[in-house]
């Protein structure tokens, strides 16, 4: 028997012992290889989890918020103005008051629809409902555009505060830095048109609620006009500060008797 031929079988019986044993070589590394699977696939999984949250979050709770806000702006008496005189012969425009509108209603109940609001400035924008609250599950998440309990009620003198999403949930807000001064924003109760101007846009912390003390910036002081004030998150997908902007109601008119220049584009 050759010394080539004994350390070569040597050699053999340590490989086997080694496959058998686990010691450092083929069973180590299987088990690393496990590891590393397993971890892959849990990566994977947590990956997929994720991006189906995401277009949850950005894209379907839009789709439901559009399709349930639409469905409360159709419910709603006053969704269709009753025709004006003369509307066989099409849209009639409501002539314009600047006299002392009809006596705001008072406060409705929590998450009751109190009006609507549309902005020529959002073409193609649909009009959205304005309900009594501003907390998220049961009015901003679920019926759009929310109003401070305790501000002024539509023409009242005051100030009128809203809050809305920026993203998500129908986004109503989503477009409030296009708006800029002048621009109308046109809020629809059972009876009555408002017609609103922007005024003012500023950025303010969470904390700063006077923005919609009843003289925006000014609290404590005595309100002379009636205002109107959209409140959301800023920036986009972050709600580290308050988008803001203020406007005065420049003039008010029946719904039955037409409907505001600035919705059929003749203003």
């Amino acid at each position: 028997m050759t010394t080539q031929g004994t350390t070569e079988r040597r050699a053999t019986r340590r490989a086997d012992a080694r496959a058998r044993t686990g010691t450092p070589g083929g069973r180590g590394r299987a088990v690393a290889y496990g590891v590393v699977g397993v971890v892959g696939e849990l990566l994977i999984t947590i990956g997929v989890l994720l991006l189906g949250f995401l277009v949850w979050q950005l894209w379907w709770t839009d789709v439901e918020g559009d399709r349930a806000q639409a469905e409360i702006v159709r419910e709603l008496d006053f969704a269709t103005p009753p025709p004006a005189p003369g509307a066989d012969e099409g849209p009639v425009v409501a002539e314009p008051r600047r006299d002392e509108p009809p006596a705001p209603a008072p406060e409705p109940g929590h998450a009751e629809t109190l009006a609507t609001l549309q902005v020529p400035r959002w073409a193609g924008e649909p009009e959205r409902p304005i309900s009594q609250g501003t907390d998220r599950p049961t009015v901003l998440d679920v019926l759009g555009i929310g109003h401070y309990p305790g501000t002024a009620m539509p023409g009242a003198v005051g100030n009128f505060a809203l809050a809305g999403h920026r993203v998500t949930f129908g986004k109503p807000f989503n477009r409030i830095e296009e708006l800029q001064d002048g621009d109308p924003l046109v809020v629809r109760t059972a009876d009555t048109w408002y017609v609103y101007r922007v005024t003012s846009r500023e950025v303010v912390m969470p904390s700063d609620v006077r923005v919609i003390a009843p003289a925006p910036n000014q609290p404590g002081v005595e309100p002379t006009e009636r205002v109107i004030t959209l409140t959301t998150c800023h920036p986009m997908f972050s709600a580290r500060e308050r988008y803001v902007v203020h406007g005065v109601l420049d003039y008010w008119a029946p719904v039955a008797s037409g409907t505001p220049a600035e919705l059929l584009g003749t203003a």
